[in-house]
């Protein structure tokens, strides 16, 4: 199948900024190891923190912005009888699979390919970009990966979360995932009309809040009234769990970093600390009790992660429950608010 014009509107763009960034040349060499970090372009702070780190332990590393392929940079994959190669070019920049030591998924986004293809174009674009990345990320499999696509995938599975959870003797909400309106009138009833819903799966990947994105939010008896629309879409209903503090644990290589927000600040006016316009206070720092650091260890063990941002509700009796875990979490509002040296540790897992 032919895509006429799609090769002469790619090469006529303009290489505008840089994809790859690379770091100490006066002391590094072609031939030194290379640290992949894996996002997009709107992505900073976390990023920068992270390459600071590195740089500081004299790494070399090359930031690869996404949504830049295909438009902006080029990927060669090159196979014969014997051996393969891939190599990834902007400009007179590019980096070879063989020099990569270790890979940081941070962000995959999909391309941004402008407005100049049509609707029909764009797709077939993207599907076949999303294929190209696929083996580049396959022949990077011998490199260390924090974490790889694999089990970042599997851990993403809320339903899996939750059993694995309950299994290592951490608490959790009594919930149900239903597109059954009888099933969700049945837990409604059985926590007194205290419930929560929420999605499994995001629905929106901008850095920018976007309206059709759905936090968590409080259920009324009249919202019930229209649950008869779950047919269309099955959801997360769970109860509302009484909050002192909320928590964002970030699990780094065993390492676990806690900020803690006073859910009282604003808890009357939502449940999701997350909501844009919501003033949530100052974090604060916190210590787990061992118990629930051994708890967290094991999850991550069961998950195979190195990597994590977990959340917990600590209850006005002391009780510790757990919400969820984000293989690719944000961290970046604990380091800069609280010092804490995420950034640090994972530069040091990222060099071992």
């Amino acid at each position: 199948m032919r895509f006429p014009s799609i090769g002469s509107q790619i090469l006529s763009r303009n290489l505008s900024h840089l994809i790859f960034t690379k770091i100490n040349q006066n002391f590094m060499s072609s031939s030194d190891d290379v640290i992949l970090l894996i996002t997009h372009s709107g992505d900073f702070f976390t990023i920068d923190r992270v390459a600071e780190a590195l740089s500081k332990k004299g790494a070399r590393w090359f930031r690869f912005d996404t949504d830049k392929f295909p438009l902006e940079i080029q990927l060669t994959a090159k196979f014969d009888r014997s051996q393969s190669s891939h190599r990834l070019q902007y400009g007179d920049e590019s980096i070879d699979t063989d020099e990569v030591r270790a890979v940081w998924m941070r962000r995959i986004w999909k391309p941004n390919l402008g407005q100049d293809l049509t609707p029909q174009y764009q797709a077939a674009c993207i599907q076949e970009s999303a294929a190209t990345l696929s083996g580049f990320w396959d022949s990077l499999r011998d490199a260390r990966w924090i974490d790889d696509l694999e089990r970042i995938n599997a851990a993403q599975n809320k339903q899996r979360q939750l059993r694995v959870a309950s299994e290592v003797g951490l608490n959790i909400p009594r919930t149900t995932i239903a597109n059954n309106p009888a099933a969700v009138r049945e837990l409604f009833q059985q926590v007194q009309g205290k419930m929560v819903t929420k999605l499994l799966t995001t629905l929106s990947y901008s850095m920018e809040y976007s309206p059709f994105f759905l936090y968590t939010s409080t259920v009324k008896e009249e919202d019930l009234l229209n649950a008869e629309s779950l047919r269309y879409c099955p959801m997360v209903f769970q109860e509302k769990i009484p909050k002192q503090l909320e928590l964002r644990v970030v699990f780094v290589r065993g390492q676990v970093f806690v900020g803690a927000l006073d859910a009282s600040v604003y808890e009357e006016s939502t449940v999701d600390w997350r909501k844009p316009g919501v003033e949530v206070g100052s974090w604060q720092n916190h210590e787990l009790p061992d118990e629930i650091v051994g708890k967290i260890q094991a999850l991550m063990t069961e998950f195979g992660l190195s990597f994590g941002a977990l959340d917990f509700i600590l209850t006005p009796s002391g009780e510790y429950v757990f919400l969820e875990v984000n293989p690719i979490g944000e961290w970046g509002m604990l380091e800069r608010d609280l010092h804490l040296p995420i950034s640090q540790a994972i530069a040091d897992a990222l060099v071992a």
